[in-house]
């Protein structure tokens, strides 16, 4: 017999590298309709050093990202503990979503980091994490995982539209939700916002005053990820390899290479958003906070409504997504879907460690 109520704290770690997300967050089914409170959240920002450990992660030996693997877990454990001292909280369980490094599924690898068994261990509650894998493993793109949440939590709006470090949509077409990124945001803005010496171009006012070069856009929206079918995820490899080059190639004052980004960005979630029916989206994740970036959205989508829910919701929906990941995981549900992923079948993915009494 299930439970129908959960209290479980969601922790999520974003390529953007902005912090650590906590949400401790309330589930409950009624009649088969899942609903959820965010009761407490926070974002603990990341050292300096620890941004340049993460952001250099993918170029580790194996013995330097296994030893990097093991720092990272016991931070992640003392922050929730943390959390978890200063609100007082009594967790059913901790959804970890880690931090990933690398990220190829083509070559049938994904790899988040803060996943190691030592964190039930050190944590001492139930501990769901490691989501990725699994769906890799059948053949999945192991990403977005967060569509399963958005049909059951947010089914009310037409697109979710997360604006992370990449953007992805999620929606229905055809009886069935498919998923997809879209193209980068967050990797490129805040890492062009910090030659600034800025954290991030706080509402898009550094790019608002830019000029977009013409030919760097038609190079960037050139790209040939942008034509590929879903399912489809990008991972920082693809900023490496596609993006930067073409940056760069450029000497272009940060403003108007902003400005120029801003654009692409707009243009692809527009034209990728006109394939499917559906008229209303739902705007999360750190862009969200990029005004100039949602007016360039909504002048290209004139007939859409763009809809940004309220800070909680924005800053830590994919916290309470891997939340909810995890309680469908305790469940043995259905957190993934096949026609997401492009893993062979749905099935309910994560490790589950609670062994940590013995």
């Amino acid at each position: 017999m299930h439970k129908s109520m959960y209290s479980i704290l969601g922790l999520m770690s974003g390529t953007s590298l902005d912090g650590l997300d906590l949400a401790f967050v309330q589930f409950t089914q009624d009649d088969s309709v899942w609903r959820y409170r965010i009761q407490v959240a926070e974002t603990i920002s990341y050292s300096p050093d620890w941004v340049k450990e993460l952001s250099e992660g993918i170029n580790l030996t194996e013995s330097a990202l296994a030893s990097l693997n093991e720092r990272y877990t016991i931070l992640l454990a003392n922050l929730a503990l943390a959390f978890i001292d200063k609100y007082q909280l009594k967790p059913d369980a901790i959804c970890s979503h880690g931090h990933t490094i690398k990220h190829q599924p083509h070559l049938g690898y994904t790899l988040q980091i803060g996943n190691l068994p030592k964190l039930a261990a050190l944590l001492q509650f139930p501990i769901v994490c490691d989501f990725r894998v699994g769906d890799v493993a059948l053949g999945g793109q192991g990403a977005p995982l967060v569509p399963i949440g958005d049909e059951l939590l947010f089914s009310n709006y037409d697109f979710c539209l997360n604006l992370g470090g990449f953007a992805n949509v999620s929606t229905n077409t055809h009886a069935q939700r498919i998923a997809f990124d879209i193209c980068p945001v967050n990797t490129v803005l805040n890492y062009f916002a910090q030659k600034l010496g800025l954290e991030y171009d706080a509402g898009g006012a550094v790019a608002a005053t830019g000029i977009v070069n013409e030919q760097l856009l038609a190079d960037l929206n050139a790209l040939s990820f942008y034509e590929t079918a879903h399912p489809k995820s990008l991972g920082v490899e693809f900023v490496n390899r596609e993006i930067m080059p073409i940056l760069n190639a450029y000497s272009l004052a940060i403003p108007d290479v902003l400005r120029t980004f801003v654009e692409h960005i707009s243009e692809q979630i527009s034209s990728h958003i006109k394939r499917f029916e559906g008229k209303s989206v739902l705007i999360t994740g750190g862009g969200a906070y990029h005004e100039f970036l949602i007016s360039r959205m909504q002048e290209a989508l004139p007939e859409h409504e763009l809809t940004v829910p309220d800070d909680l919701t924005i800053a830590f929906k994919e916290a309470l997504i891997f939340g909810f990941l995890g309680v469908l995981r305790l469940r043995n549900e259905v957190n993934v879907l096949a026609s997401v992923t492009g893993a062979r079948h749905d099935h309910s993915s994560g490790m589950i460690y609670n062994d940590y009494l013995s």
